[in-house]
Order: C-alpha cells, then structure tokens, then sequence
C-alpha cells in the first residue's frame, strides 16, 4: 500500500509527538514532516512534499498561523486545535475557494476521535484524488495526456517572435513544453477552465492553486516550477494593472 505523505505542525512538542504516534498508527499516513514553528514548517516541507497537512491553529509566535499556513499551500489539510470554532469562516472558505478537502478535531479529544477523524478525512480526499486529465499537443509529438493539477502556468512563447500563436506550459513535475497553435481565448475548449486558471498580464494565465503568494512591492505572484535543469524553483510573475485588484483578494 502507498501511504500518504503528511506534515505536522503544532507548537506543543508532546502534543505534536502524540499527534505523530495516533497518525502513524493508522498505517496509511508517513509523516514526513514534524514541527514547532511555522518558519521551520515552510522550509522543511519544501525538501518533504507533503501530501496534507495537520495543523494547530494559533502557534505562540507571530510569524505565521496555522490557518495562514494552510492558505499559502493550499494542500488537503486537517486542523487540530482548541481554536477552530474561531476559524470556521476561514475554514469554510478555504473549502470553498480552493476545492481542497478541509476538515478540523478540537483539542481536547481523545485517541479514538482523532483517528476516526483521521479515517473519515482521508477517505474525502481519496474521492476528491480522481485525477483530471487533457490532451494536449507539444510539439511534433501529439496528444500528450497531462493532469491539470501539475499544470502551473502557461505563458507566450516569444522565442518564436510575435507571429507566433504558440505558447510555453510550465509545470510541477516535469519540464516546460512548446504548445503548437494554442491560443489563450480557447483555453477552456482545452479543459482548461477560466475559473481555475485566471489571466494575470496578457503572455500569463497561472493556475490558481498554486499562486504562493502575493508581492504588493513588485507587483507579482510567487509560484513553484520544475525547470529545464530539472528542479522546482521558485520563480515571479508581473501582473499587470488590471489584474491586480483580482490577485489581491485571492490572496487575502
């Protein structure tokens, strides 16, 4: 069986400790990722690639709250804390904007609800890993099936001058492709729909989900790819003008 890979934060050591010990005695979880501080949590998980999260919701610093966490990787996440009827509209909106699975135990519980709790939120997020897939034309070899979700951006491609109508995909796991006559009007006849992948300066439409965050001082979005030397990096877009105010609020 392939496990799950999951990360971990809260700032009560031994709570974190027994939060590990109920999840690993499911036997479809790997924790690959325990921490105290979400600092630490958001470099490490960036070499652990977790799969979900587990969070606490106030962490004693003020660096960064669980909840903020959760937005900014927008991963299935399971929030464990004596703070979620605090939360439950940013909760309700994590769920609604971003289609994820979101689900919450209140601290104090015991072994049983937190592994019942457990069970129930991996078994939505099973339902909701039915992948969807497009066909998608690269170059002189045609109908490429590629999941959306590993899809990262799609932007001009200016190395063949501006006759062009060829564009550049960029990804979460493999390296950028030249896209033979695809325009950006007619992304949605592709599959690749508006209300997922919005437009943030006319050579860029970004997928959603994995906007990182926004730069107010250079006005552009921070996102992950994999590049031709064969690596994720983090990488800036510009967005434009009118495309700001859009941008913004997603990232609220």
């Amino acid at each position: 069986m392939v496990k799950i890979k999951a990360a971990l934060l809260d700032d009560n050591k031994e709570q974190l400790q027994l939060n590990q010990q109920m999840l690993e005695s499911i036997g479809r979880v790997e924790v690959v990722s325990s921490c105290i501080s979400a600092k630490t949590f958001l470099e490490d998980i960036k070499t652990s690639q977790p799969e979900i999260l587990f969070l606490d919701l106030n962490l004693g610093d003020s660096y960064m709250t669980g909840m903020e966490v959760a937005f900014k990787l927008k991963l299935p996440v399971m929030f464990v804390s004596s703070n979620t009827s605090q939360y439950i509209k940013e909760i309700e909106r994590l769920k609604r904007d971003y289609d994820i699975c979101v689900d919450h135990i209140t601290k104090p519980f015991t072994s049983q609800e937190f592994i019942k709790t457990t069970q129930r939120f991996l078994k939505e997020i099973e339902l909701f890993k039915k992948e969807e897939f497009i066909h998608l034309d690269f170059g002189a070899t045609k109908r490429n099936k590629i999941a959306i979700n590993s899809i990262v951006y799609l932007s001009t491609d200016k190395n063949n001058g501006s006759e062009s109508n060829n564009k550049l995909i960029h990804f979460t796991n493999r390296k950028p492709e030249n896209l033979i006559d695809f325009s950006f009007s007619k992304m949605e006849e592709k599959g690749l729909l508006n209300i997922n992948f919005i437009t943030i300066h006319k050579s860029f439409r970004v997928n959603s989900k994995h906007i990182k965050a926004y730069h107010k001082n250079t006005e552009s979005i921070e996102i992950e790819v994999f590049t031709n030397q064969g690596k994720l990096e983090t990488k800036q877009l510009q967005v434009s003008e009118n495309y700001q105010p859009l941008i913004k609020k997603l990232k609220k």
